[in-house]
């Protein structure tokens, strides 16, 4: 790996871990009622400066510039969750032997393929209304045939 490679997969993760830092504590309640308390100096102060433009202005810029910046803070750390909970779907998914392996990386897919999945869905959900009860389940593939192979295994299993 060259020398670009190796700093920009530094810069990377030190990114990722000041992001990761800073959203828990932005997020949490100290931070909270602490720009809920500048926000309240800020407003007793008013009369201070005589509510002046540079006094508004001060408040305008600091929320700006603040807002600014966590936005590509909390994209960071939102992408990261994401892939995250990708990937512990995609093992769930992997690793059950009825689930359709055609939905691991699913959010890959255009819009369109994803509204195809969708449809199927939509009939598995109609195949499940017609059922009582709730212990009854299906997969996307071949919904039909596994909808009644489900049935019969559940109509035997009552009889016992």
């Amino acid at each position: 790996m060259n020398s670009k490679k190796k700093m920009n997969k530094v810069f990377a993760r030190k990114f990722d871990a000041f992001s990761t830092r800073v959203t828990k504590i932005t997020g949490s309640p100290r931070a909270f009622f602490l720009a809920l308390l500048a926000i309240v100096v800020w407003g007793i102060t008013g009369p201070v400066f005589h509510f002046s433009d540079t006094w508004q202005l001060v408040i305008n810029t600091g929320t700006t510039i603040i807002t600014f910046l966590m936005v590509f803070i909390i994209q960071q750390s939102q992408n990261k969750d994401t892939i995250a909970i990708h990937l512990k779907l995609n093992e769930i998914i992997a690793s059950l032997d009825r689930a359709s392996n055609r939905m691991i990386d699913v959010e890959d897919l255009t819009a369109e393929e994803l509204e195809t999945v969708k449809r199927y869905y939509i009939k598995l959900s109609e195949l499940a209304e017609k059922e009582i009860g709730l212990k009854k389940s299906h997969s996307i593939d071949d919904a039909e045939k596994l909808h009644h192979m489900k049935m019969h295994a559940y109509d035997k299993s009552s009889k016992l």
